[in-house]
C-alpha cells in the first residue's frame, strides 16, 4: 500500500513503543495501567527478547503497532503465536495497517510452522471485534480467561 510501512522493531524504538502503548491505554481507557517504562521495555523487548514488535509507519511516521511473542500447543504438538496487542493510531485506521500488521503476522506463523495465532480483544470493542472476524479470526465461546497478578503471585510460590 502507499505510504505505509511495515518494519521489525529494533532497540532504537523503546521510547517509540512505549508511547504507541500509551496511546493503546488511552484508547483502551486504561491510561493509568501502563506502568511500563522504557528500561523495562528495552530489557523485556530487546535485551532478553521475550516478545517482538512490528512497527507500522504511514508516510514515515510511526501510527501503529503489534506486539506479539511465542507461545506452544501442546494437542498440535507445534508453536503458536500469541498477539498480546494490535494498535493504530485513530488518525491513520480505516487505510489498511491493521490487516498490514496481521498479514505479516501470518508470514511469520507461517515461516515458523505455528499451528496458530490467537489473541483477545475486549469485549465492549465493536470496532475491533468486526475487524477481527473480517479476516477470518473466529471467536472462541468455549474459553473462560483466568489471571494471577500482585501479591497473588508470590502467595502461590510460597
Amino acid at each position: 500500500m502507499n505510504g505505509i510501512n511495515i518494519r521489525q522493531a529494533d532497540k532504537s524504538d523503546v521510547a517509540l513503543i512505549l508511547g504507541l502503548i500509551k496511546g493503546l491505554a488511552d484508547y483502551e481507557k486504561m491510561p493509568n495501567d501502563v506502568v511500563a517504562t522504557e528500561d523495562d521495555i528495552a530489557k523485556w523487548l530487546f535485551d532478553r527478547k521475550t516478545a517482538e514488535v512490528m512497527i507500522a509507519e504511514l508516510d514515515g511516521k510511526a501510527c501503529g503497532f503489534a506486539l506479539y511473542f511465542n507461545t506452544f500447543s501442546t494437542f498440535a504438538g507445534r508453536p503458536c503465536i500469541y498477539l498480546e496487542d494490535l494498535f493504530v493510531m485513530p488518525e491513520a485506521r480505516h487505510k489498511g495497517i491493521g490487516k498490514m500488521l496481521l498479514k505479516r503476522l501470518a508470514r511469520i506463523a507461517v515461516e515458523r510452522d505455528c499451528a496458530r495465532i490467537e489473541w483477545e480483544c475486549l469485549d465492549w470493542n465493536e470496532p475491533s471485534i468486526n475487524f477481527y472476524r473480517s479476516v477470518g479470526a473466529v471467536r472462541l465461546t468455549d474459553r473462560r480467561k483466568f489471571r494471577v497478578d500482585g501479591d497473588f503471585i508470590t502467595k502461590l510460590a510460597e
